[in-house]
């Protein structure tokens, strides 16, 4: 049996409890693909030094470094590491019909939902208790519920984001329901196929590893 090529060096940088990261840490773990993390970002710091800057101008993250070869934005890093690293293709389809199908939903994260659940987690999980202005913060719950709403009618009749088969779909907007999810003292609404949806790809052991965690 002929030996496996060894992994290039791989460094992730980022915080564990930013989504951003979380999505990579998942992915490569779905992957089975080794990697450093080093924190940076909000109370770490690091990432408006010169030295990140140089790699992410940015200044956000996370940020992959693969030897020589240096990429950011999120959905991006994902894309690029199911590509190279799953030949089966398992998590970012080959045919490019499926492949449009997990497209349209790592875009619709980032475009549609990201920014409004932006507020809502600031405004809740990062602001003291009786500093939360609780009526603005319910209203974006109502926003964010008929955005999960469009999630829970796409999944009737199918077990995950793009069909049948776990993708990098589930990955993404799997990040931002282990949110939603943990929100508390919130008005928000049910919905029993997303809830079901979000029970499956809970046990998977990358979501255990990286996303249960308590919400900072």
């Amino acid at each position: 049996m002929s030996e496996q090529p060894a992994q290039p060096a791989r460094t992730i940088w980022g915080r564990a409890n930013s989504v951003n990261v979380q999505k990579v840490l998942w992915c490569c773990h779905e992957l089975g693909l080794e990697f450093t993390r080093i924190d940076a970002g909000w109370h770490f710091g690091r990432n408006r030094e010169p030295e990140y800057l140089a790699m992410n101008p940015n200044g956000r993250v996370p940020t992959l470094v693969e030897d020589n070869f240096i990429l950011w934005e999120s959905n991006t890093i994902c894309r690029y590491l199911a590509q190279k690293y799953g030949p089966d293709s398992r998590l970012y389809p080959g045919d490019l019909r499926q492949r449009a199908m997990v497209d349209k939903w790592l875009d619709w994260s980032i475009s549609s939902y990201g920014p409004v659940e932006r507020d809502l987690y600031w405004g809740l999980i990062r602001t003291a208790r009786d500093e939360r202005d609780m009526p603005a913060l319910n209203k974006i719950a109502d926003r964010l519920g008929v955005l999960w709403e469009i999630v829970d009618a796409n999944l009737s009749g199918r077990r995950f984001m793009a069909g049948e088969e776990f993708s990098l779909a589930d990955i993404c907007l799997g990040a931002y329901a282990r949110r939603w999810f943990g929100f508390v003292d919130l008005e928000k609404p049910s919905f029993v196929k997303l809830a079901s949806w979000h029970d499956r790809i809970s046990r998977r052991p990358g979501y255990r590893l990286h996303l249960a965690h308590p919400l900072t």
